[in-house]
């Protein structure tokens, strides 16, 4: 079965009768009239669409709880709808748990991830009821439990572990081999729970964390992934009798960016993951645990796509055409960062001929703000309304205001009906923190 990140463009994505493109029954040319560009446009079906996909995809295990990674994209109206599909959070930052807890998520439902956790965090998620903290080191360890302690607490926590697995991703979105900034080492794991029994008694560990990787297309590696965090529960039980009930594989799953990506489906990494932990619970003889796992990109990415007004161009002698769009980098760093690829249409011309092969370039001065290179487009012209699909991951997320320009607005799209989600910066929120020392007002 087909799953909605193996779709490059929202699933309500069509040409409507103005000619035009639309998403969610709203004619995207008009939105950007209306919002002005650039322009993060969400459809609400689609991330609903994708949600029920996992649901469907792991019911056949009884214990399974979804983790939507807030890091994707994180804001009151989209934790919203993820709740009320009945997922649960993970969350890397005081200002992700701040987002969700004012979005009315109960915390309960909550985990609190991340390399290195600061003391105010740490003490926010406390306060707040944070459901889970996955430890990362042995630094965070001591200071947790010293917090805990503090606020005369008991905190739930799993141990972030590096299973030693690597996906071919990125370098920088491997998450899961040896030589990884996260997670503790499977040689450090006894002396962290040694500690945890003996010395910190403010914690109680309830299993075993891992995580492998982002953008991913391979589907061995999630049973490899199981098999190691399966195996090193029945071991901790026979060496410290601790019944850890609960692993978290992390997420990972690849979305389709360009047609030459081939994500596998949700149902596909289901079936793996349950036939595995199935195989696994026979095979080291435990009680199945709850099985937690972290969908980010694959739940948010498909149904986002950002609009851009194309503006000047420029013809190299014998080279390639530029043309420029009011956007780039700051709100879309992931070209820059990754070399990732996008595909994208103009969506006052989804009919037309492709007939022009053009370099689409940011606004911002860097002469590696290029956005996409080398795509085939209608013939092109300044005040086209440009279409690039599959930006609700990460793009609102890693956004900047580089050159000091204002962030975008977000807006949601739902049965012909458009809402803003997060309003356009101003010039007055960008001057808004700045202070000027008196000594200099002199």
């Amino acid at each position: 079965m087909n799953s909605t990140n193996q779709f490059i463009k929202p699933l309500t994505t069509k040409k409507n009768e103005n000619g035009n493109i639309e998403i969610g029954g709203c004619d995207l040319v008009l939105l950007a009239e209306k919002f002005g560009t650039p322009l993060y446009v969400l459809d609400e079906y689609t991330i609903r669409s994708i949600c029920k996909d996992y649901k469907k995809a792991f019911s056949a295990y009884d214990k399974v709880n979804m983790m939507y990674a807030s890091k994707a994209l994180c804001t009151m109206a989209v934790s919203k709808i993820l709740d009320n599909e009945g997922f649960g959070f993970d969350v890397v930052s005081a200002g992700e748990i701040y987002t969700v807890y004012k979005a009315g998520i109960n915390m309960a439902k909550v985990l609190f991830n991340g390399n290195n956790k600061s003391y105010d965090e740490l003490a926010l998620a406390i306060k707040l009821g944070v459901g889970r903290i996955s430890v990362d080191n042995f630094f965070e360890l001591s200071l947790l439990n010293e917090i805990a302690k503090s606020y005369d607490k008991t905190v739930d926590i799993l141990l972030r572990i590096t299973p030693g697995i690597e996906c071919h991703t990125h370098e920088y979105i491997q998450t899961g081999h040896l030589d990884s900034k996260f997670g503790f080492d499977l040689t450090q794991i006894d002396e962290a729970v040694e500690l945890i029994l003996n010395n910190y008694s403010n914690l109680k560990l309830h299993g075993l964390h891992a995580h492998i990787g982002s953008q991913i297309f391979e589907t061995k590696i999630y049973g490899d992934e199981i098999e190691i965090l399966v195996r090193e529960i029945k071991r901790l039980d026979d060496k410290f009798g601790l019944k850890l009930d609960e692993i978290n594989i992390g997420g990972g799953l690849g979305v389709k960016y360009t047609e030459e990506d081939l994500p596998p489906s949700t149902y596909e990494i289901a079936n793996i993951v349950i036939d595995s932990l199935n195989k696994c619970i026979k095979k080291y003889n435990i009680e199945p645990p709850a099985l937690f796992i972290e969908p980010g990109r694959s739940i948010i990415s498909t149904s986002g796509v950002t609009l851009y007004t194309l503006g000047s161009s420029k013809q190299v002698p014998k080279g390639r055409t530029y043309f420029a769009v009011d956007g780039g980098m700051a709100d879309n760093p992931r070209p820059s960062m990754y070399q990732a690829k996008y595909y994208a249409e103009i969506a006052n011309k989804p009919d037309c001929e492709l007939s022009q092969e053009i370099t689409v370039a940011g606004r911002f001065c860097e002469s590696g703000d290029i956005l996409i290179k080398d795509i085939q487009l209608p013939q092109v012209e300044e005040g086209d309304i440009l279409c690039v699909y599959n930006t609700g991951a990460y793009n609102y997320s890693m956004a900047s205001n580089y050159n000091r320009v204002q962030k975008p607005a977000m807006i949601l799209v739902n049965n012909s009906q458009s809402d803003i989600i997060i309003n356009r910066e101003t010039l007055d929120d960008l001057v808004h923190h700045d202070v000027i020392p008196d000594r200099l007002s002199k």
